[in-house]
């Protein structure tokens, strides 16, 4: 991830990757719609969902990093390895935030 300036003006960025952006946020928006519509909508919420709406959340929070801090709250951060995994795949989100 590059740290510098981008090389492209703010306007530049808007005409490049506004639309593209657009779909993106449609398509979280007509998740979460059938999230809410599903016969047995979780309650309390999935923890996977939980960390989507917290990383929602950092979108506009106003700090900068938001990709980084996106990832992190994303990713296991764990250092102590486990016996066995207890399922192939990954989840997505780990189950507790970290630091």
């Amino acid at each position: 991830m590059a740290d510098g300036p981008c090389p492209l003006t703010a306007s530049d960025v808007v005409e490049e990757y506004f639309l593209e952006h657009r779909a993106k946020v449609l398509d979280i928006a007509a998740f979460l719609d059938r999230l809410d519509r599903a016969a047995d909508a979780p309650q309390p919420l999935d923890h996977r969902v939980v960390a989507l709406l917290d990383t929602i959340a950092m979108l506009h929070d106003g700090n900068g990093d938001r990709a980084k801090r996106i990832q992190e709250r994303l990713s296991d951060q764990s250092t102590t390895p486990i016996d066995a995994a207890p399922m192939q795949g990954a989840l997505g989100a780990p189950s507790e935030p970290t630091a």
